[in-house]
């Protein structure tokens, strides 16, 4: 017997991590305009929004959280203007903004609800598109990519140690459809010692295969090489990152950036307060540079 489908969320739950944090790095300034690059549900740009009379412009490659944004920013009216790309694409223009946000997580809402396929958690078709408008899907990798681009990107992506072991099952047991069949298959891979640790043994694969299919990292980096010149000389670039390969790029770019100077030597976490508020939050690393005057 198959299991029911969960029902559709109805609501795109964004709780901001490092809130106070993102708000003192950027230094809002009454009259600037702003970029959240990753608006999600729109909860750090509502605080950037209340903070100060300022304008903001918002991008989100996911048609529903760009939804989800205009309603819980309809409000502030039209000092919103909200733009459906992946942050990479936009055609930034030259010393505009007084500040960058970026915000690199999955947001609660893309996790919980089941049929986007991004947690095993739910059974799933293997979606895990943040723009549900591209072709590649997870399946699409899990089905039909070689066993060696496998044990790749389960290596590189989710720095899965066992990824051979994983890699060899999965390509013996495709094809596969749904999230949990997936995470099922990867548990029989892996010793009893791992299958029971502290995470589920699928989480590392689940991580590669989202990055995989976003082509996260590499348009992390074209982000990140554009963003500083967008930026007015004083302006500050604001990065939360989830997992080490991104707060890697983050800070190898920012250091590199002739443009930027470094604010944050370390990365800043989340307080043990936040993280029993927000369990998600534990992982975050909040990255600041500001432009320099050239």
């Amino acid at each position: 017997m198959q299991d029911s489908p969960l029902p559709l969320v109805n609501s795109f739950s964004h709780i901001p991590v490092l809130s106070q944090q993102v708000i003192a790095g950027l230094q809002v300034r009454e009259g600037g305009k702003y970029l959240d690059a990753t608006v999600g549900g729109g909860g750090h740009s509502s605080l950037i929004l209340a903070t100060a009379n300022v304008s903001l412009t918002a991008l989100d490659q996911d048609q529903e959280a760009l939804n989800a944004a205009r309603q819980a920013l309809q409000k502030y009216g039209d000092r919103v203007n909200f733009i459906h790309t992946n942050f990479a694409d936009y055609d930034f223009p030259k010393q505009e903004f007084a500040g960058i946000l970026a915000d690199l997580g999955v947001s609660s809402y893309q996790l919980d609800q089941g049929e986007r396929g991004f947690s095993f958690r739910h059974r799933a078709r293997l979606d895990m598109r943040m723009n549900q408008q591209q072709e590649v899907t997870a399946a699409d990798i899990i089905n039909h990519w070689s066993e060696a681009d496998l044990v790749d990107i389960f290596f590189r992506y989710g720095e899965e140690n066992l990824s051979r072991r994983i890699a060899r099952r999965i390509v013996e047991k495709r094809p596969f459809e749904t999230t949990t069949d997936l995470a099922e298959a990867i548990a029989s891979a892996v010793p009893a010692k791992y299958r029971y640790g502290r995470i589920h043994p699928a989480t590392r694969v689940f991580q590669a295969l989202r990055i995989a299919v976003n082509d996260e990292l590499r348009v992390l980096e074209r982000f990140l090489s554009q963003a500083p010149s967008a930026l007015i000389p004083g302006g500050r670039l604001v990065i939360i990152s989830f997992h080490s390969l991104e707060d890697r790029i983050v800070k190898h770019c920012f250091r590199e950036s002739s443009l930027l100077q470094v604010i944050t030597k370390k990365p800043i976490v989340a307080n043990p307060e936040e993280i029993q508020e927000n369990p998600r939050s534990r992982s975050a690393k909040l990255r600041i540079a500001e432009r320099i005057m050239l």
